[in-house]
């Protein structure tokens, strides 16, 4: 069962852009050194620090020196984000966040879609003992119609599109979720982090923004594959005079059928059929992960193997979310970054504390 409750946040007392920040994990080092130098209290100060005990220690006298404060009493927040998505449509996705209590993923709560890495999983857990707070959410997916409704009053933050009204008490959130299986669509370092602190610490409470499947909002975007020092990368396929000819042609494909369009450093474009009951995803990932990047623009993509910089690029469809809770539920992960959900959550809106 799924024990998700109101939690009494910490958060700026002066919330601003200048303090908030995308998640740790899609900001490169020259991104987090100018939000770094924006404000000396940009929450990537906490979130990307290489030091975990000066993070904590940075944490302690923010809370001390008003910076940050701490809720008297628990809530659920209302979320909302307007945005302008990679294929240029506007849109609006609509969360709750709460508290989450984390279990193994035997226990079949929470569901994984992708694999982790060791490295990135040791680090999140080591800043987790320092802090002793979750200075993120991550973001779960769950079906059924939202519990929640957007607040008639005046949002508590307005921040470049994303807006957060607290709720008073439980209205209902605790009882809604019991019954339901959740998806991690983004966080599976830290909520794998946060269970392996549990099992050490006992504290078991965790950050979590969640999101209906049936919202009109939530889309899965593609992250298309890119490989550089593989020159013998070379598969066969249906031959096409253009990319976008290629791209139609992929789009037109029957979707249990996995496929994908090559793209090379010589030669025209190809579309590239996998086999019977694999997903777009797993057809490339049959090539390893040797010289590998990922990039949610095609155009990036494709403007790396012009230029010379990678051998090769395979742009691929989103995958439908329903797709991705199958997999799930049968306990098979897919690659590293087989999703791409866009607007990624916004870092430093609220914080939740762990109580030993």
């Amino acid at each position: 069962m799924a024990d998700v409750r109101p939690f009494r946040a910490v958060r700026y007392a002066r919330p601003s852009a200048e303090v908030t920040a995308p998640p740790y994990d899609v900001i490169d080092t020259e991104a987090c050194d100018a939000l770094r130098a924006r404000d000396p209290h940009n929450v990537v100060h906490l979130t990307s620090e290489t030091d975990e005990r000066a993070a904590a220690e940075r944490l302690e006298r923010w809370l001390v020196d008003g910076t940050l404060f701490r809720d008297a009493t628990p809530a659920v927040w209302f979320l909302e984000q307007d945005f302008v998505g990679p294929d240029g449509v506007a849109r609006r996705r609509d969360g709750i966040v709460a508290s989450l209590r984390v279990e193994p993923y035997t226990a079949d709560v929470v569901l994984p879609h992708e694999r982790t890495h060791a490295e990135a999983l040791a680090g999140r857990l080591r800043l987790l003992r320092a802090t002793r707070a979750q200075l993120e959410p991550i973001f779960l997916l769950y079906e059924g119609a939202p519990p929640l409704a957007r607040p008639s009053t005046e949002p508590d933050v307005d921040i470049d599109g994303t807006r957060l009204w607290r709720v008073e008490g439980d209205e209902g959130v605790e009882a809604f979720f019991r019954p339901r299986q959740l998806l991690i669509a983004d966080g599976h370092h830290r909520y794998e982090a946060a269970v392996a602190f549990a099992a050490e610490d006992g504290a078991d409470r965790m950050l979590v923004v969640l999101v209906s499947t049936d919202d009109p909002g939530l889309q899965v975007f593609p992250t298309h594959r890119v490989f550089a020092g593989r020159p013998e990368i070379d598969p066969t396929g249906d031959v096409y005079p253009t990319v976008p000819d290629a791209r139609a042609a992929l789009d037109a494909e029957p979707r249990d059928s996995p496929a994908a369009v090559f793209v090379g450093s010589g030669g025209a474009p190809r579309l590239v059929r996998g086999e019977p009951g694999e997903l777009d995803v797993e057809l490339v990932d049959r090539l390893g992960l040797e010289g590998i990047s990922y990039t949610p623009d095609a155009d990036e993509a494709l403007r790396r193997v012009g230029s010379g910089v990678a051998d090769c690029a395979f742009l691929l469809r989103p995958l439908r979310i329903a797709d991705v809770f199958d997999r799930a539920r049968q306990g098979r992960t897919m690659p590293p970054k087989a999703t791409y959900f866009f607007p990624k959550l916004l870092s430093g809106l609220l914080l939740h504390p762990l109580e030993p």
